[in-house]
Formats: C-alpha cells, sequence, structure tokens
C-alpha cells in the first residue's frame, strides 16, 4: 500500500476514529486503527466491538492495500509530524514507514484481514436531524447518566420518537433530564437506549453547524449516525426504559421565578466553601419576594439572597448544589421557573411549553452534617 496525503487531513481522521479506539481490551487488533486504501477512497477505520467508527479522509491512492496500525503511537506519530503531506508505505511483512519531509518513521503493523470491521446495517429506517440539535440535545442531559454499570440502562439515553417529537431523557437516580425536540419530519414511533459513551463521542466529532444534517438509523441492536464523511455505529443498550411518565407531576405547592444567572453565580460561590467529596447541602429558603441561599461547612459558611417572583407557599429546601449547576448551565432561558410541593419532593425546572425539564431530589438537610 502507499498514499499520500496532507497531515491535517490525517491528523483530523485519526482523532475522529481513535475515540472508538478501547482502553483497555485482550484482543490487540482492537487497539489498531485500520488504514483501508483498498477501494476508490482512504477509510480509517476503529472498533471496539461496541463502538465504531469509520471516516474518509481526501488523500491519493498511489497502491491500493490495507494495514492496521497501534493507535496509540500512529496518532502521536501523526500529531507530532510537519505541516506537510504525509506518505505512508507498507510491504508485505507489514511494515509501514510513515514519512513527512526529512521525518520518517517505520513501525510493524497488523494484517488488516485481522481486523473487525463495522458491522453491516440496513440503513432503512432513520431520522434527520442538524448537527448544531444533536450537539446542543447531548450537552443539555449527558451530565445526569450514571457512570456505575450497577443498571446498565441509567448508563445510556432513552431516545423516544413520536411523529415529529424527539425526547431525549438520562437519569441517574438522584435527578432526570428531559429535552424534546422539533424534528421537521414526521417518523413512525420508536424507543432505543443509546450508551451515553457513544453520545458522547459522537457529540465531540460533530462540528455542530446548524445547516449541516445528521442521518440516524435505528435496527433492533444497532444506531448509526451518519454525518460529513463518518459513520458511527453503536450497539443499543437492551432493555425496557423506566417509565419517566409516573416519576412527573404537574403538582406544586410554590412556584419560584427567578433570574438564572444570579442564581447559577449564587451556587457557583457556595460552592467554593466545599470540599471535594464533602456532601453538603445548599439550603434555600423561599419566602415572599426573597429566595436566601445558606451554606454551612468545616471550611466556613455563606449566605446570599437573590430576588424573586414567588407563588404559593414558603419553603425550606436542600439540595446538592452540583446538581443544581448542572442543570442551570445548560438552560439558555434569561429567567427559569422552579415548581416545588415540599421538602422530601423532586423540584421541577421547567419552561411552559416543557422543552425541557430537569428534576432533581433534594437531601435532608436536617440530618447532614
Amino acid at each position: 500500500m502507499k498514499l499520500v496525503c496532507s497531515k491535517s487531513n490525517l491528523l483530523n481522521g485519526v482523532n475522529i476514529v481513535s475515540k472508538a479506539v478501547p482502553n483497555k481490551t485482550t484482543m490487540s487488533i482492537l487497539e489498531c486503527i485500520l488504514i483501508d486504501a483498498s477501494g476508490g477512497n482512504i477509510k480509517l477505520i476503529a472498533n471496539d466491538m461496541e463502538l465504531g467508527i469509520e471516516t474518509v479522509i481526501e488523500g491519493d491512492i498511489i497502491e491500493k492495500g490495507q494495514i492496521a496500525l497501534d493507535a496509540k503511537i500512529f496518532l502521536e506519530i501523526v500529531r507530532k509530524l510537519p505541516d506537510n503531506d504525509v506518505t505512508i508505505v507498507t510491504d508485505n511483512s507489514y511494515k509501514t514507514n510513515i514519512t513527512c519531509e526529512k521525518a520518517k518513521f517505520t513501525i510493524i503493523g497488523k494484517s488488516g484481514e485481522d481486523f473487525s470491521y463495522l458491522p453491516s446495517i440496513e440503513r432503512i429506517d432513520s431520522i434527520i436531524i442538524s448537527q448544531f440539535t444533536l450537539k446542543e440535545v447531548v450537552r443539555q442531559t449527558i451530565f445526569s447518566i450514571a457512570d456505575n454499570e450497577n443498571n446498565k440502562l441509567m448508563t445510556g439515553e432513552l431516545f423516544e420518537i413520536n411523529g415529529s417529537t424527539l425526547k431525549v431523557v438520562s437519569l441517574d437516580g438522584h435527578r432526570i433530564s428531559i429535552r424534546k425536540i422539533e424534528l421537521k419530519n414526521r417518523y413512525p414511533s420508536r424507543k432505543v437506549v443509546v450508551p451515553g459513551k457513544t453520545l458522547s463521542e459522537v457529540s465531540k466529532i460533530l462540528s455542530g453547524d446548524a445547516d449541516k444534517d445528521v442521518s440516524i438509523f435505528f435496527t433492533g441492536k444497532h444506531i448509526v449516525f451518519e454525518f460529513d464523511k463518518t459513520t458511527v455505529v453503536s450497539r443499543l443498550i437492551e432493555g425496557e426504559y423506566f417509565k419517566i411518565d409516573q416519576m412527573l407531576s404537574s403538582d406544586y405547592e410554590t412556584k419560584v421565578t427567578i433570574n438564572k444567572k444570579e442564581l447559577l453565580e449564587c451556587i457557583d460561590r457556595a460552592t467554593l466553601l466545599v470540599k471535594e467529596g464533602d456532601k453538603k447541602p445548599i439550603i434555600i429558603n423561599i419566602t415572599d419576594g426573597v429566595m436566601e441561599l445558606k451554606i454551612n461547612s468545616t471550611i466556613g459558611s455563606m449566605n446570599e439572597e437573590i430576588d424573586i417572583t414567588k407563588q404559593g407557599k414558603d419553603l425550606m429546601i436542600g439540595f446538592n448544589p452540583k446538581f443544581m449547576i448542572d442543570a442551570l448551565k445548560v438552560i439558555d432561558d434569561e429567567e427559569i421557573d422552579i415548581y416545588l410541593v415540599n421538602p422530601k419532593a423532586p423540584c421541577f425546572i421547567r419552561d411552559v411549553q416543557e422543552k425541557y425539564i430537569y428534576l432533581i431530589l433534594p437531601v435532608n438537610f436536617t440530618t447532614v452534617s
């Protein structure tokens, strides 16, 4: 195999596919990136058997062929090459020469025939969404997936399609994030649970351009994202997702309308007094026209008041400040509405159209030392 391409094209492609290279594996071939120049274009592929990414890069194929190269070494070599054209040449013993200007590396690759290509997925059932919207919806929900493997469903996000509405849901047992997106077309109803890792990696690759679309295809066990010249294939998480609607309520005893930026900055200031790992709640006291926020820790204490509009009863309630910050950071509205029932019931931050809903469970601040 012999090919020539620019360093920037090669580095961009390697960066994209390396997101599917596993950190730990017993199969050394999975630690490689496949360069496939056996057809009419240069494909880079990585696959950890759960998540696979393939991208096509611009370049000239002088001799067709393929080679699997250790992903970490290959990425580091390409990253440190001069900004010029890169020539990659392999021989029958898988010895690979990578040359750029006066820099020349020789590494031993593996046979491309041993590499696990992406599964062949029938592309029938699909939706189309802009890159900007998909990137945003992941940013606004991904923080509330669970990071432990005890409940696999909590490590993913629900994608539920009803007509022209896409609902994305994540939860970790302490909070729920819901975003609703209006699609341009109507689609058949379906529910799938997409691994959080997949969504996180797709989000990093997306340009976020509102004028560029992503085609998302579904099968019984896989989801495929196609955009620009990149294809991402991921296994879905199997199982019945949680009955979210039973956890949501429109009842409230107290409604607070507050400036989002003021509330976020206030809670952010309060966390200066909380050591990492400390479970110190922020205590919120709601009275007519004022929300008082207090925090006490071994370092010190803080309290601050914010002007609000209140409907209903006075209330004192405690929250994990991080959970409040995570939700507030991803809401774009200048003013937000917070709905509360009592100190032991979850609070809801939601807009009138319910395009976003953030549910956060309170903490019992009387028993937290």
